[in-house]
This record gives structure tokens, C-alpha cells and sequence, in this order.
């Protein structure tokens, strides 16, 4: 077993990793490309010595992130007894020795050893050493750390590499279990869905006359399906009446998009306004420099609003990359059991982003590297904070990789704000500068109390 580069938290396969939890199996993802049982974004940080390597791994279970499925059946492979008992070994004294609590949240390690190794030579069902691996790592209940397949670990890593493929409508969506709908947070351009005329923000209440949520809340994996075969929607617009539509399911390909549109406030200032749903995806910094650029073409921009609300999080390199938009030098420090390094990032100008008005609205949606990046921007006094108090999910899973090409992602360290380092992200998360509820499926981007409260707070500054 080789020890991972730092990634950065978070899953995702859309996993959401620092901080983040992860669906089980037979799970979706808070955030779902359609439907995702894998988990979705981690906060992800690679071992300092070892090398980088980018993408995230976990699956919260009330954020967002998507992870999309193979559409073809992956072959189960089948792992010999005894090798299944020396990986159990590996995992079992790497939590021991690695894990970012050194009380192991107060189990007794020993115990559990015993009882989970008496468990496997009971024998295991098909595909139940994974399941029992998860299982154990699900007692030390930081609702992050996981364990990945083989297959999982091959999805995880294309979900980092921006190829999503899969087969369904093209949007990236999460649920809202207190309305019993999913809401749509971004389409991809060229799908089924951009097609129809879909936009962000649209709700789906049921597919073929039945909820989209299943008992517990969670989207049920119903969007997906094969490709050319139909599919009857009930959607919903804000303020309209829910309607029907039919789509046809095709093969969605492509880095997940990042929506943006220039916003003019009251008093006529011009406001850039982005929507992050995850760091999960390589391209999402470039696609944010993008973003910038083109806002600011025709004229330069007064103040910038940076939507984290659906952030969960994902890979190092994404995190330092947005950060570098906005300022450089030394932000924090992540903290292990052992030692302490350094948050750095060397700043980059794009359309004057470096001294940008900045405003970031954060909820209970935004996990992991989306609740540092919150944070350290208004820690350092470069952002002000709009929302409600995000998940409190902070902590840097490292990778380790097993022999069977199976991975485990646990928390190794915490994060220490740079001038406010008595503050526990962990245990209070991101509190807003000003609270101003979601209602994300219930406005439009012309009436959402957040972005409004965004402009108020633009047209206030000198």
C-alpha cells in the first residue's frame, strides 16, 4: 500500500471530502449528476512527500456533488480471502496510526479489530468485503472517511479528470427533502436538458408519476437510463405552476458546467455572479478565470458574488486555484496528529479579481475545501460572508491505495484559520456576516434574498 499526494477534501465522484459525508450504498449523492451512488466530493490532500494526485472521494449526505455511474455493468472482480484479510490489516493499523484523532472519537480500536476479523472469516458475501470495510470506518463517525472499490476508485478518478459520461438528461442537481423535490444547480450545455429549456433552479417533483425523493430524502436513480429510451418529467419554475415535459436520455460527456451571468445592482454597479458546486473537477478554476474575464470585456466589474451555497468541496489543486484568483500568500494551516503545513497559494490578476468587492454566500450545503475557501477569504478580510451557517466539515482526507487498486479516504487533518486561529470550523462551520435564508428553488436569480442582500451590500461600499 503506497500513502496518496494530499488531494484535497472531499469525494467526489462527486464526493465532497473535507468534511463531507458520503452516501452508502444504494445512496445518491447530496448533489447528483442525475443520480450518483457513488460518493461524491472529498476534501482531499496528498501526502506532502508523495505525489499529487487530484481528485476527490467522498459522499456527503446532505451536500451536493455528482458522481455519474458507468453505464455498462463493471466486472466484479473477485478478491481471494487472503487478501482481503492483509488489506483489512493495512486499513485497520493505518486508522490506528494515521487518523487525525489520535482517540479514534473514543472507540476501542482493539475491540473492533477482533469483532470486524471474527466478521470475515464467518465468510462474506459478494461484493461484502467493501461494504464491511465501509462499515467500519463508518464507526469513528466523522461522516467522511470512506472506502472505495476498485470500481468506485476508477470513477472517482475520471469524475477528477472533468470525463463525466454517462447516460441522462445533463443536469447536476441535489435534493430538498422539506419540499419533497430535487432542484436543478446547473445544466450541461448541448443535453436533453438545455435542450428542453431547463434551467437552474427548475425543481423536478416526480419522473414517470413518481417522487424524485425516496423515504429517506434522497434522489432516487430513476433520471438515468438507456440511451434514446424516453422519460416523462413533472417540473417546476419558481412561481409557476408545475408542468409536464418528456425528454429523451442520451450520453452526457464533458466537464460539468459553471454558470455565471453579470447582474446590474440598483444603483447600476456591475456585478459578476458565479455559482461553484464543487471542486471536484480540474477544469473548475480555469472555467471560473473564464468566468471573470468574460464579464468584464466589455467593462470592468464592481464587486463579485461567489455562490459556495452547493459547494462540497473536492481536490487541493481546485481550492488553491480559486483562492489564487482572489489573494496569495500564507492562509491558514492544516494540522495532523504530528505537524502542521502551510495553506500557501502565489496570487493570479485576471480582470482585477486581486482587489475585487467580494461577496460569498454560503448554507448548509457548503462543505470541505467550500467552507475553507469561504472562510479564508473572509478570515483574511478579502470577502463578506452572506447565508446561513455552513455544514462544519473541514478535515483533509488523505488517499491510501490498496494492492487491489481499492482505496481508503480518511480525515488526517483539521484546518487553523490564520488570524482567527481560536476558531473550530469543524465544530461551528462557516457563520454568515449577514444571514439571509435559501430559498434557492423558490427565487429566481432576479429575486433570491441572498443575491439581493449581495447588491444592497455592493451599493453600500464607497
Amino acid at each position: 500500500m503506497r500513502k496518496k499526494s494530499q488531494l484535497f477534501l472531499l469525494f467526489l465522484l462527486w464526493l465532497a471530502s473535507a468534511c463531507q459525508t458520503f452516501p452508502r450504498p444504494g445512496q445518491v449523492s447530496a448533489v447528483s449528476p442525475e443520480i450518483a451512488v457513488l460518493p461524491p466530493s472529498l476534501t482531499i490532500a496528498a501526502s506532502p512527500t508523495s505525489t499529487v494526485t487530484a481528485f476527490p472521494s467522498a459522499t456527503p449526505t446532505k451536500t451536493l456533488i455528482p458522481t455519474p455511474l458507468p453505464t455498462a455493468t463493471p466486472t466484479v472482480v473477485i478478491i481471494p480471502a487472503a487478501q482481503q484479510f492483509e488489506i483489512f490489516e493495512q486499513l485497520w493499523k493505518t486508522i490506528r496510526d494515521d487518523y487525525l484523532y489520535a482517540d479514534l472519537n473514543g472507540l476501542d480500536w482493539e475491540a473492533v479489530h477482533n469483532d470486524y476479523r471474527n466478521r470475515m472469516q464467518s465468510g462474506l458475501a459478494e461484493g461484502g468485503f467493501s461494504q464491511l470495510m465501509n462499515e467500519m470506518i463508518g464507526l469513528l463517525g466523522d461522516d467522511h472517511s470512506i472506502y472505495l472499490s476498485p470500481d468506485d476508485v476508477r470513477e472517482e478518478e475520471a469524475k477528477f479528470a472533468g470525463e463525466n459520461e454517462y447516460v441522462g438528461i445533463g443536469v447536476l442537481m441535489t435534493a430538498i427533502p422539506e419540499r419533497d423535490r430535487a432542484v436543478i444547480l446547473t445544466i450541461f450545455p448541448g443535453s436533453p436538458a438545455a435542450e428542453a429549456g431547463l434551467l437552474s433552479r427548475d425543481s423536478i417533483l416526480q419522473v414517470e408519476g413518481e417522487p424524485i425523493l425516496d423515504e429517506d430524502g434522497l434522489v432516487r436513480d430513476v433520471v438515468r437510463g438507456p440511451e434514446g429510451s424516453s422519460l416523462r418529467l413533472t417540473i417546476q419554475t419558481p412561481g409557476q405552476e408545475p408542468r409536464q415535459l418528456t425528454l429523451q436520455r442520451q450520453r452526457i460527456t464533458g466537464p460539468a458546467p459553471v454558470p455565471y451571468q453579470l447582474i446590474t445592482s440598483p444603483d447600476g454597479k456591475r456585478i459578476g455572479y458565479i455559482l461553484v458546486v464543487n471542486l471536484n473537477d480540474s477544469s473548475i478554476d480555469e472555467q471560473v478565470s473564464t468566468a471573470l474575464s468574460t464579464m468584464a470585456a466589455e467593462a470592468p466589474l464592481d464587486g463579485l458574488i461567489l455562490d459556495n451555497r452547493f459547494n462540497t468541496g473536492g481536490a487541493d489543486s481546485e481550492l488553491r486555484g480559486l483562492l489564487s484568483l482572489f489573494t496569495r500568500g500564507t492562509l491558514g494551516h492544516f494540522i495532523s496528529r504530528t505537524e502542521e503545513r502551510p495553506l500557501v497559494v502565489d496570487g493570479r490578476e485576471v480582470a482585477r479579481s486581486q482587489n475585487l468587492p467580494l461577496v460569498i454566500l454560503v448554507g448548509p450545503g457548503t462543505v470541505s475545501y467550500g467552507e475553507i475557501l469561504s472562510g479564508v477569504l473572509r478570515d483574511i478580510g478579502r470577502a463578506y460572508i452572506i447565508g446561513e451557517t455552513s455544514e462544519g466539515n473541514v478535515e483533509t482526507l488523505w488517499g491510501y491505495d490498496f494492492e487491489d487498486e481499492s482505496r481508503a479516504w480518511l480525515a488526517h487533518e483539521s484546518f487553523r484559520p490564520l488570524n482567527r486561529p481560536e476558531q473550530n470550523w469543524e465544530e461551528t462551520g462557516i457563520i454568515p456576516d449577514l444571514t439571509v435564508p435559501n430559498q434557492w428553488d423558490q427565487a429566481t436569480v432576479n429575486d433570491d434574498p441572498a443575491i439581493l442582500s449581495s447588491l444592497d451590500y455592493f451599493d453600500g461600499l464607497p
